[in-house]
């Protein structure tokens, strides 16, 4: 791989737009592709090259990079009759960083080596500020020496890098995480529409949970946005439910039932029903609210 290595970007959503303006700022040869043309003009104006299907960002690239909404995206930007399967060479390292379930990554998998090519599953945590700012944390399962390949595009963009295993390995703890990170915020949630529909002081209160044992970084984080209601997006309230049925469908496959995360799924559903699945997911507490 050259000292510079060329990259393609596919998908530039919330997470993805930042990953890519990081990369520029880092001066990397950059192409990038998104279905909507005018969210990839800004990165355009700064140089990357904007591509008109996947294919054709990936042709040439050393390092392709998807961050997508879902299953369904994935796969249709990957396999397409346009994707970026279909011109990337082979030997290119393929990192899908989108939060997917392992069974397509699987699926993708198998596609990439009929191509001669090794995929990482490599989700991230961190959401749009450490995107922008290249702290996420990669989740990543497959081959370490394809890891090797793509590290140095990856320490572009995140602070973290974890290698968890065999292909799948990402995905899943990906998952996991956000099956976690979603139950919280729907307790969260209804903690917080009962704070405020009872007599208790709401100050006084969030006080004592940001700062006592239920206070985790996301609390943390999640709580001043339900109080200012600032839902300018972090994190698609949509997506955070996409991930809790995913979390569900695989835990199934481990015969276990997630109860916490079809309760928490069924308060996204309901804000996303109130037209609030792109705002941000702490969202969520809108509909709970008198």
């Amino acid at each position: 791989m050259p000292n510079e290595p060329r990259i393609a970007l596919l998908g530039l959503g919330v997470m993805g737009a930042g990953m890519a303006h990081r990369l520029l700022d880092a001066g990397l040869p950059l192409a990038v592709h998104n279905r909507t043309r005018s969210k990839a003009e800004p990165l355009g104006a700064r140089g990357a090259r904007i591509a008109d299907t996947p294919r054709e960002a990936a042709a040439g690239a050393d390092v392709v990079i998807a961050m997508l909404a879902d299953d369904g995206a994935s796969c249709d930007t990957w396999l397409g009759a346009d994707g970026a399967l279909a011109g990337a060479a082979p030997g290119t390292v393929l990192v899908e960083a989108s939060t997917v379930t392992p069974e397509w990554i699987a699926e993708l998998a198998r596609a990439a080596a009929g191509r001669g090519c090794p995929l990482l599953d490599a989700p991230v945590t961190g959401s749009k500020a450490q995107a922008a700012s290249g702290a996420l944390r990669f989740l990543v399962g497959g081959d370490a020496a394809a890891l090797e390949r793509a590290r140095p595009v990856l320490s572009v963009l995140g602070q973290t890098i974890v290698h968890l295993g065999p292909t799948g390995s990402g995905a899943l703890l990906k998952l996991v995480n956000n099956f976690l990170c979603g139950v919280q915020a729907a307790a969260l949630a209804e903690a917080v529409a009962l704070v405020e529909r009872s007599t208790l002081d709401p100050q006084t209160a969030f006080d004592v949970l940001t700062n006592g044992a239920p206070g985790s970084p996301l609390v943390k984080s999640l709580l001043p946005r339900m109080t200012a209601r600032d839902y300018v997006p972090n994190f698609h309230l949509a997506l955070m439910g996409k991930d809790l049925a995913y979390a569900q469908r695989t835990a199934e496959g481990y015969g276990l039932e997630l109860a916490s995360a079809a309760t928490a799924r069924a308060t996204f559903q309901r804000a996303v029903a109130a037209g609030l699945g792109e705002s941000d997911f702490s969202a969520v507490v809108e509909p709970l609210r008198p």
